[in-house]
């Protein structure tokens, strides 16, 4: 038996004890977990620092470092994100839905754990917080499984979270983290039939892809994000340029960054050129020959520069002549995570919002709000780009399922 097979075992033995804990037993866990991140700090960071060290000497980008670099504000980030769950409700044991059939049975609907949840991500080390947290609110066990990159810091967050479990009286079992980062142990989460009841993968385009075309157990599709501005010509040119500046550059490497501007023909002439200006040559622009003529320091865009997730600093520009075209430009190439339309008209902010279909549509608001913290949910799992149980942010209610409970007084059916 594998060291992974052996966790999941372990965690199908101990999974009841956070399935079937009450209200007060899993705040109190979360509670403890926060507590035991903040006073594991220097533990954590000085796994991080290993980390950090390896992955300046591969060819990881100074983005992507970013991604994985761990300080004391973002530790108390992480913890502050566990905290916020505790004030939100419990998603397990709602009612939603009840009626009585004409025989007199009482037919309940009600939210229930998933029971087993796994999790493949890759560089960044919030995640193993996140994923663990929201899994314990939720009523569910949890096993992870990170990229190489971060498994210093993963390993360290998952210690400081176990400990917060042992101390609240739960199982330290219910979260564990997968020891080997060969494909090998992803391949044996995503064919662990009967054992995993909902496989999340969070991470890149590859990632993504990879699990949903292997996995045989079910699967929430998170996906990538090449998320657009479309700036139209009855838009307030200081908010287009606060918002296309600060979805683009606010943190490039997260998926609800811009990688693609659309600009309305009639506002070209007089945006791009104060748009470059904005970015003072932080930003290379890959653009269209409509937008290369307005822009002094562009490139032109290539063959696939529309459909690239760049997580850099790097925006693909084209220019449209209504936002009819920018719809249709949108529906071609973009992922469904989020799109955003900045404009002053109505008119044209109704038909975008009508024929975008993206799990976030955004009219004058930077694409950089698709978060579950942004939204109110504490903290997520990931970005669903499906439409099928879960789409946009992911917090408790996505990671429930629910059953029927049928109350009678000995009817049978004829």
């Amino acid at each position: 038996m594998t060291s992974t097979q052996a966790l999941l075992d372990s965690l199908l033995a101990h999974k009841a004890a956070i399935n079937l804990a009450s209200t007060e037993q899993k705040n109190q866990a979360l509670e403890a977990m926060a507590s035991q991140l903040e006073s594991q700090c220097d533990l954590i960071l000085a796994a991080n620092a290993l980390d950090m060290e390896a992955a300046k000497n591969s060819s990881i980008s100074t983005v992507m470092l970013d991604r994985l670099l761990l300080n004391e504000e973002r530790i108390r980030d992480m913890a502050a994100g566990i905290r916020a769950l505790i004030a939100l409700p419990d998603p397990v044991g709602l009612v939603l839905e009840e009626s009585t059939a004409p025989n007199g049975m009482l037919i309940s609907k009600q939210s229930i754990p998933f029971g087993l949840i796994g999790m493949i991500y890759e560089s960044r080390p919030n995640v193993t917080s996140d994923a663990a947290a929201l899994a314990i609110k939720s009523g569910n066990a949890v096993i992870l499984r990170g990229g190489k990159e971060a498994f210093h810091s993963a390993q360290a967050i998952v210690t400081a979270l176990k400990a917060g479990l042992q101390e609240a009286g739960i199982a330290p079992e219910v979260v564990e983290l997968v020891q080997d980062t060969s494909r090998a142990s992803a391949t044996e989460l995503m064919t662990a039939k009967g054992k995993i009841d909902l496989l999340v993968p969070r991470g890149g385009a590859g990632l993504i892809q990879a699990v949903v075309e292997n996995a045989i157990v079910p699967v929430i599709e998170t996906g990538t994000g090449i998320c657009h501005v479309y700036v139209d010509k009855e838009a307030d040119l200081d908010k287009a340029l606060a918002i296309v500046v600060n979805a683009k550059t606010s943190r490039p490497s997260v998926c609800n960054s811009q990688e693609v501007l659309l600009v309305h023909e009639d506002l070209a002439e007089k945006f791009l050129p104060a748009l470059e200006a904005a970015f003072a040559g932080k930003v290379e622009l890959r653009a269209d020959a409509a937008a290369l003529s307005y822009l002094k320091e562009a490139v032109p865009a290539g063959e696939l520069d529309f459909d690239t997730e760049f997580l850099d600093y790097i925006l693909a520009v084209k220019i449209v002549k209504d936002v009819a075209e920018a719809v249709v430009h949108i529906g071609q190439h973009s992922t469904g995570h989020s799109d955003a339309i900045v404009t002053e008209n109505q008119q044209a902010a109704d038909y975008f919002t009508q024929h975008v279909d993206s799990a976030a549509v955004y009219v004058n608001v930077s694409t950089r709000f698709t978060d579950g913290g942004q939204f109110g949910l504490g903290c997520e799992l990931g970005i669903s780009t499906q439409k099928m149980h879960a789409r946009g942010p992911m917090g408790l209610r996505e990671m429930t399922t629910y059953k029927y409970i049928i109350k009678g007084d000995g009817q049978v059916r004829n």
